[in-house]
């Protein structure tokens, strides 16, 4: 048996490690990153940003993680009713524990120490539920902005795609793996009762226009004049076509940059301005939560209780 002491002393290892390790990965990709030029991003925010407009996409990154936790704090109503705060500290050390992991598989595990052993597998499932419903929301507004740019040969290549993986998940949902099936999957999921499930759509759906506006926003203000629909469209796009890319939180502008640049070429947009703004994108709605989920991880305690309301 392991010590409580011994407890301790690892406990205190695996937060400094990753801690240490997510501001490492930011410092080495601000740094050496041969695609981002600090003078030019220096020269930007100074005549470009004004406080105004600085303090106005702060609102949309406060919005948007505040919305992943009210997300949060309604889905675990399903184990107990936890306050605001819990669910801040639990989403913001989540996302620290998951920047340097593929596709922020960290963030489950981290949501999970907050919890009882006993209830891991069910943490597990509420915050796969928390992701995966905005991963469906991403896929569709996707396709719809495919359509509407006119990739009619995407567009109906990823919906043939799609429709074949949902026939085959259809076909054997009763198969079995380890004790799990897609049929018990989707049983989990109409236990939870339909107000908790109505009101996490809404909220995600709140998140996903308020993430993509960020967006919107930020083009505006470097004077990109193409008209809200095919802008928006095109921003739909490169989130769907990015978000499906295997990817670490911590080169996440690094991918969405380069999906962007792609796209944002056909509508004439400079490489600078798209490789800015998702820079700018990648400190406020990444880096900055993580600084923050940083102080979480260090305070967190194994031995102690869940703050319930």
């Amino acid at each position: 048996m392991i010590s409580n002491k011994t407890k301790q002393y690892l406990t205190l290892i695996i937060k400094l490690i990753i801690v240490f390790g997510a501001f490492y990965f930011i410092y080495d990709k601000l740094a050496h990153d041969e695609k981002l030029s600090w003078k030019q991003f220096s020269d930007i925010l100074q005549h470009k940003f004004t406080i105004a407009w600085i303090l106005f996409m702060l609102c949309f990154s406060v919005l948007n993680r505040f919305l992943e936790i009210l997300k949060w704090k309604n889905l675990v109503l399903v184990i107990e009713k936890i306050s605001l705060y819990t669910a801040t500290k639990q989403v913001l050390a989540g996302v620290t524990a998951g920047l340097f992991t593929p596709n922020g598989i960290g963030e489950y595990a981290g949501k999970a120490l907050y919890f009882p052993k006993k209830e891991t597998k069910r943490v597990l499932f509420l915050n796969l539920i928390c992701n995966g419903i905005q991963m469906v929301l991403t896929v569709l507004f996707g396709l719809i902005g495919l359509f509407y740019l006119g990739y009619y040969t995407y567009f109906y290549v990823l919906l043939g795609f799609g429709i074949l993986l949902l026939t085959f998940l259809f076909l054997t949902k009763n198969a079995t793996i380890k004790g799990y099936s897609i049929a018990l999957f989707f049983e989990k999921i109409q236990e939870i009762p339909k107000k908790i499930h109505q009101k996490n759509i809404i909220l995600a759906i709140c998140r996903y226009l308020t993430f993509s506006h960020q967006y919107y926003f930020l083009f505006l203000l470097f004077g990109v004049d193409i008209d809200y629909f095919t802008l928006m469209a095109t921003i739909t796009t490169v989130y769907f076509i990015a978000s499906s890319l295997p990817s670490f939180q911590f080169l996440d502008f690094v991918v969405k940059g380069g999906v962007a640049i792609w796209f944002f070429d056909k509508l004439n947009i400079d490489e600078y301005i798209v490789l800015f703004i998702s820079t700018f994108m990648w400190l406020l709605n990444v880096v900055l939560p993580v600084l923050i989920g940083s102080y979480f991880v260090l305070i967190f305690k194994t031995d102690k209780p869940i703050n319930n309301v």
